[in-house]
């Protein structure tokens, strides 16, 4: 996973890069700036288009300035805007990619900018703005806003702070292309307007150059999830890919239960048995016939290797909840209707097992925990739940954030927007049983479930885009076995 270092320590992350491959900074920011244009040349951008560049005086201000350069020798038609008018305020590397620009390019102040076609890079302000903005800067990024054609930020839209939240003004960009690791504050639901498509770039910087750099935040990525994944073997039989209980669905909902169910024999479960209201049974064994149904809570509930329960309950069945937390002692999965029955009854949290885990999406959180004043008090709240009571947390969104029992807080990147449909967290509920039936512990269960239901819902909405439903995404759990080369 990749470690996600606080704004303030870009700096020394880059100099200790440059000190170990005998570089210099200038080296790694053309690196950056030739990361951003292979991106470019990657995207169906139109040609003939011209470009404009924004550019400040620190070294944000010199990523836009290479680029500009590298777009220039490429073909586009590319203007630079000025936005210091002092060129030794500018910082050493600017200054020097403002030496290397051809004399085919442009230069304009930004006060000269009246263009209304094209397409827009913003490399004014970078991750070390501090304080608040200068009212001329105001000014700058209020007559990028203004521009009608597609906006991309360098790295993080000036006026957004790396680590904090939004207090003020900031660019309003299509595209945030940032680079070796997203800032924080890039993966907040409050700054979604600002950031636009989030894309991340690799200049170079390996996962090891972060390890003296303290933070609980991470980045989970495609190439981590085979490390977590168990191995079977053909010898392998259906008790090894584990017995799971379902607690689910209610008169009315039942379609929670089968979804549930459903993705939890698509994500590999041997033996799946659903806890249903018996007279609802009839539909349930048609619609998933490979589980079984209990209509009362087993006597010995050791014999499951994994519990999931709440989605579609209802939330008058506590003394259920209340029962299997005293008697089973494994960690669970509890969402939805589960969540909110102990919302109800916040003493049922000292009663469950250690290195459960709770999957709320915000409103569910909201109900466990009290409104939130925005997302950076909900991670802190989530972390001080998680590490006080050994608990693991889910907050469910765009980049679903991990919170697990030791503080650390890792952001999930795989998703999509056709994923906010009904169902999709049972969906989930039953991905996440199923892997810790398997044998996986609870952060391994949440880190391949999590990126794999994100994942399935990428691969369904490729061809279904917003008629996607949670049948499609369980459908395509198993392509994301294969997708990520695990068998």
């Amino acid at each position: 996973m990749l470690k996600i270092i606080a704004g303030n320590q870009v700096k020394e992350l880059d100099a200790s890069h440059v000190e170990a491959n005998e570089i210099s900074s200038l080296d790694l920011m053309e690196s950056a700036a030739l990361a951003f244009v292979d991106w470019w040349r990657s995207q169906d951008f139109d040609g003939s288009l011209p470009v404009h560049v924004f550019c400040g005086a620190g070294n944000n201000g010199g990523d836009g300035l290479a680029i500009a350069r590298l777009l220039h020798q490429a073909g586009y038609h590319t203007t630079v805007y000025r936005c210091v008018s002092d060129s030794t305020r500018m910082s050493a590397d600017a200054s020097s990619n403002l030496n290397l620009l051809p004399k085919g390019i442009r230069m304009e102040a930004w006060e000269d900018f009246a263009a209304d076609e094209g397409i827009l890079i913003d490399s004014f302000l970078g991750v070390g703005l501090k304080g608040d903005l200068r009212p001329q800067a105001e000014e700058i990024i209020s007559r990028i806003n203004a521009f009608p054609g597609r906006v991309i930020s360098v790295d993080i839209p000036s006026g957004m702070p790396s680590d904090q939240m939004l207090n003020g003004s900031s660019v309003e960009a299509d595209y945030t292309v940032t680079f070796a690791f997203p800032k924080l504050s890039l993966l907040f639901p409050e700054h979604a307007k600002a950031t636009g498509e989030l894309v991340l770039l690799d200049i170079g910087i390996g996962d090891s150059e972060y390890k003296n750099f303290d933070s609980p935040y991470f980045y989970l990525r495609e190439k981590d999830i085979s490390n977590f994944h168990r191995k079977f073997h053909r010898f392998s039989h259906k008790g090894d890919f584990g017995k799971i209980l379902m607690v689910a669905g209610s008169r009315g909902k039942m379609g929670a239960a089968v979804l549930a169910c459903r993705a939890a024999l698509r994500t590999g479960s041997g033996l799946v048995t659903a806890l249903i209201p018996e007279e609802e049974r009839y539909i349930f064994q048609v619609a998933a016939p490979e589980a079984m149904c209990s209509f009362a809570l087993p006597e010995d509930l050791s014999r499951h290797d994994a519990i999931g329960l709440g989605p579609g309950i209802g939330v008058v069945r506590e003394d259920v909840l209340k029962a299997i937390f005293e008697q089973y002692a494994k960690p669970l999965v509890i969402d939805a209707d589960g969540i909110s029955l102990i919302a109800k009854n916040l003493d049922l949290i000292s009663l469950v097992p250690k290195g459960s885990i709770f999957t709320p999406h915000l409103t569910e959180f909201d109900r466990l925990f009290g409104k939130s004043a925005n997302h950076l008090d909900r991670l802190k709240t989530a972390s001080e739940f998680c590490q006080k009571w050994n608990l693991n947390l889910l907050i469910k969104g765009a980049n679903s954030v991990i919170c697990l029992a030791d503080g650390r807080q890792v952001f999930n990147s795989s998703g999509t927007q056709f994923m906010a449909t009904g169902g999709s967290g049972d969906v989930l509920t039953g991905m996440l049983t199923s892997f810790l039936g398997q044998g996986y512990s609870p952060e391994e269960a949440l880190i391949c479930g999590v990126f794999q239901h994100g994942l399935a819902g990428e691969i369904a909405g490729e061809t279904r885009r917003r008629g996607t439903i949670a049948s499609d995404i369980i459908d395509a759990i198993p392509e994301t076995f294969v997708r990520l080369g695990v068998f």
